[in-house]
């Protein structure tokens, strides 16, 4: 895969190192996908050290879910207003600070293809991480300068994943699959 740089590597004088992960708890962590928090820490440590690991997650988290959540590393974020604000916010904020050199957002909704489009603006490399075959957005994959999609024990990357399936995530007008989930699945056992 060709990289180019659409920004200036460094800002203060210092290059920009690591990989930030944002992790879109409501929807990665449903049950139909099955994703383990190790999984998606796996996949964006591949692209480098971590400098971040967040999992956002709404009010109705269990208090399960955030102890293994906590427990693997992630940082938990819990809003009550809308996740997917707080966790653009948060990235794009860190992408204009350019506290990373690889921005890695988990999530099958499209709302973050502006996220993957502005730090790609600073020549911050992006990578979206979806949470299966069925659990794919086409829009960030297309968005991100590459792309992971869990699946079960097989993770593809980039050009092996193959070719469009032609769907979007599934998502529905509200770019989720319609009812959002509370994040409450798979946190890799210990829940």
């Amino acid at each position: 895969m060709e990289t180019s740089s659409r920004g200036d590597a460094e800002r203060d004088g210092s290059e920009r190192v690591g990989v930030a992960l944002f992790v879109d708890g409501p929807n990665v962590l449903r049950e139909e996908f099955d994703v383990d928090l190790d999984d998606v820490r796996e996949a964006a440590e591949a692209e480098g050290q971590l400098v971040t690991t967040r999992l956002y997650l709404d009010e109705h988290a269990t208090p399960g879910l955030i102890q293994a959540a906590e427990a693997r590393g992630f940082e938990v974020v819990v809003t009550s207003g809308d996740v997917d604000v707080k966790l653009a916010v948060d990235a794009a904020r860190f992408a204009a600070e350019e506290r990373m050199a690889t921005l890695a957002i988990a999530s099958r909704d499209t709302d973050f293809k502006p996220v993957l489009e502005t730090a790609n603006g600073y020549g911050i490399r992006t990578l979206a991480i979806a949470p299966g075959e069925f659990g794919r957005s086409d829009a960030l994959r297309n968005a991100a300068s590459d792309s992971v999609t869990l699946d079960g024990d097989l993770t593809e990357t980039g050009a092996d994943a193959g070719g469009s399936n032609g769907s979007d995530g599934g998502e529905g007008p509200e770019g989720n699959g319609g009812s959002e989930g509370n994040g409450s699945g798979g946190a890799g056992g210990g829940e």
